[in-house]
């Protein structure tokens, strides 16, 4: 279980996952190889599951963003998820005991895109039976 140090670590990463292990450790005043040490721990029990870049979708000319709820037949429903986990337009995919039974990111170019993608792509797998999209006007917390 991570303590108040990992916490410490883990909030400094997940601010800026290009941090140096040095810069962690002037920051929290600790020594460069315990850090690096803790972040080798906190990988290999699970705890940070990978360094990523979180992108801004319209820098790179994808100016429709929908959360789509997503509701299979209940035998389908793996299957179905497993589908979208495939579409390189669906950037999240979640089961749910809400509303709907998926929940999925959808990145597109713009909303024809994104009709298309809904209609051609996910409408057109087996065991869908509804699928509700809501456009994102403006993500305020990632």
């Amino acid at each position: 279980m991570a303590d108040n140090t990992d916490l410490a670590i883990l909030r400094l990463l997940q601010e800026d996952a290009s941090i140096s292990f040095t810069e962690i450790a002037r920051r929290l005043k600790m020594s460069e190889s315990t850090v690096r040490k803790r972040v080798e721990k906190l990988v290999q029990e699970g705890v940070i599951k990978k360094f990523t870049i979180i992108i801004e979708p319209s820098k790179i000319g994808l100016n429709a963003i929908a959360i789509v709820g997503i509701d299979v037949e209940p035998p389908k429903l793996l299957e179905a998820s497993q589908k979208l986990c495939e579409l390189p337009e669906v950037k999240y995919v979640a089961t749910s005991t809400g509303d709907h039974m998926i929940m999925i990111e959808i990145w597109a170019r713009d909303t024809k895109e994104l009709a298309k993608i809904i209609s051609e792509k996910i409408g057109v797998i087996d065991g869908v039976k509804k699928v509700c999209p809501a456009i994102i006007l403006e993500k305020l917390k990632e």
